[in-house]
């Protein structure tokens, strides 16, 4: 016995399909069901090929059936997981393959968002059986299978991890390599480092080792260098004998060279300063939701890059394997995210909490831990950093993440006050969001100046790190007017920025390292009584054109680029007459 069947797209989300209220709000367990027909040399041999279903992501509890067995849970809703079929499928050659996935998107205090359903027990005032799901955070909790689904086949022995470290001085780089297979103990590794012209430049062999490269071309950030995003390719062959057969496995991972560093005051990418100037994005659209989509992401790189931006960060969730595969090609820096945003009630800082979020961690770090492009891991945003619990929390989840990669610093993005802070201590950088004139002193932009200066002061001399002001901005509604600068106006958008501008320009020149817009576009929310078709602070709107504020963006980050690049100056003006 089921509810309704209907077709529905994958990778999207569900939500905004259909003409369904009921479907856009559906909280509980929906499912997919697909039947694929498998190649029959993937059910033969002797071994036989191992054939393996994974998943992009699905939001956010997932488990899965093919043929009626189960074959694997995963909780999470923005990380790859797979499962090994072989034992179910090729018992059957020439036989349609079932795949179930039964999918909920119910958050609770001990999810990774977090959330709480709330019933409402008056029966004078909602129907029986009414509840909501309540979130603490300021984006639609959209759901569904979000990335491709795919299959896909290994030998019987395979590559199952590698991992690269690099370092470099002028003339020399060194890439460490480590590589792990599974199903053979006796198997031979061989290794190959590959520059863009295709000529082997490094070899190497066995499952540790280190791959000088001499004058090694460095992965550099978009605009602070000619040929941003320089990836060499790594080929790891493996050879197994497995049940008397020769089994060979090919794996190529793209690889660039760069080192990060941080001191006191300076946020190092191959030994030279490094300033993040760039934007929050997330994954939202019209209609697909979160779901994949190659137009949209294939856009909103060039529009990061008409802009000037060099950097955004993965708020509030880790992204797409294909945005991230464009960010390294494209030198765009990124600060990696964990899901863990509405971090708030104190029940979401217990243990139950906290195992998930080291899990979450392991799974972030194993997918992204090989990605020039990511600089820095942040483990939350806003979290109640003040509450007591807060202080061994982020401790425990800072330090397990620095021992799962400890070539890259770890922050986490705060709201909370700099002297009430428990989880500050422990970052290597401190990413601070604020709001003057918008959420606190709304209207009033002649504070700006005042608070923000005395934000950076306050952490500063509290802390001695480099700061990001991770998130600033207001809301405008496309079309919008007034002069003077009116709260939703564009001309109050763009007043907002400047005023935060004169600020960062002081600061930058001692220990402030970046500045991050909210948001990228204009993106969906809960419904409320400040949201207007969701959030409007957007420097595009949904549909990616520009409001005003994107030209006073566009020109400072050009200005900002051409003063500490060598590139040749870049005349950004959007007039036609100069």
């Amino acid at each position: 016995q089921t509810g309704p069947v209907i077709d529905m797209p994958v990778p999207s989300s569900f939500n905004d399909i259909t003409q369904d209220r009921s479907l856009e709000n559906f909280i509980g367990w929906v499912w997919y069901e697909k039947e694929v027909l498998l190649p029959p040399r993937w059910l033969q041999g002797e071994p036989a090929p191992r054939v393996v279903l994974r998943f992009g992501s699905a939001h956010y509890y997932s488990i899965v059936w093919v043929n009626g067995v189960q074959v694997v849970e995963h909780e999470g809703g923005h990380l790859p997981f797979e499962a090994d079929i072989s034992s179910v499928v090729q018992g059957s050659p020439g036989a349609l393959c079932r795949i179930t996935l039964a999918l909920n998107n119910t958050l609770s205090p001990h999810t990774l968002p977090p959330g709480s359903i709330q019933y409402m027990t008056d029966k004078s005032r909602y129907p029986k059986n009414y509840f909501v799901q309540n979130i603490k955070f300021d984006f639609f909790n959209y759901a569904g299978i979000h990335r491709p689904v795919v299959l896909y086949t290994t030998p019987a022995a395979y590559i199952d991890d590698i991992t690269v470290t690099t370092t470099s001085s002028d003339s020399v780089a060194m890439v460490q390599y480590q590589v792990s297979v599974v199903g053979s103990t006796a198997n031979s590794l061989s290794l190959s480092l590959r520059d863009q012209e295709g000529k082997v430049v490094a070899a190497g062999d066995g499952p540790v080792g280190e791959l000088k490269v001499l004058n090694p071309n460095l992965w550099w950030p978009y605009l602070m260098h000619e040929n941003p995003g320089y990836l060499y390719s790594l080929e790891v062959k493996m050879q197994a004998q497995v049940g008397g057969v020769l089994l060979e496995d090919v794996y190529t991972l793209p690889v660039g060279i760069r080192t990060v560093h941080v001191t006191s005051t300076q946020f190092l990418i191959n030994g030279r300063p490094f300033y993040f100037h760039g934007v929050n994005k997330h994954e939202d659209a019209d209609i697909r939701g979160k779901g994949l989509d190659w137009p949209l992401i294939v856009k909103d790189f060039n529009l990061l890059r008409w802009l000037g931006a060099n950097s955004f960060r993965t708020s509030h969730y880790p992204y797409a394997e294909e945005i991230m595969d464009l960010c390294d090609a494209y030198g765009i820096v990124v600060i990696d995210e964990s899901p863990g945003v509405g971090i708030k009630l104190p029940e979401s800082f217990g243990n139950k909490s906290l195992q998930h979020h080291l899990a979450v961690m392991e799974e972030l770090v194993r997918r992204d831990k090989n990605r020039p492009s990511v600089v820095m891991w942040s483990v939350a945003n806003e979290p109640a950093s003040e509450l007591p619990p807060a202080a061994h929390y982020f401790k425990t989840v800072i330090a397990h993440t620095k021992a799962l990669d400890p070539s890259r610093p770890v922050t986490f993005v705060t709201d909370a006050n700099y002297a009430l802070d428990r989880g500050a201590p422990y970052v290597d950088v401190i990413c601070v969001n604020s709001y003057f004139s918008w959420y606190h002193d709304p209207g009033h932009l002649e504070v700006i100046p005042l608070q923000l200066t005395a934000q950076f002061e306050n952490w500063y001399k509290t802390y001695q790190k480099p700061i990001i002001q991770s998130e600033y901005g207001a809301d405008s509604v496309p079309g919008l007017h007034s002069d003077p600068p009116m709260m939703f106006s564009e001309e109050y958008q763009q007043a907002m920025l400047r005023e935060y501008h004169s600020v960062f320009d002081k600061k930058r020149k001692e220990y402030v390292i970046g500045e991050l817009i909210w948001n990228f576009a204009d993106f969906m929310t809960n419904q409320g009584t400040t949201r207007v078709l969701g959030n409007k602070k957007g420097i595009f709107t949904r549909q990616r054109q520009p409001k005003a504020a994107a030209f006073v963006l566009r020109d400072r980050y050009w200005k900002i680029a051409n003063e500490s690049s060598c590139l040749p100056p870049v005349i950004t003006s959007h007039s036609l007459f100069l």
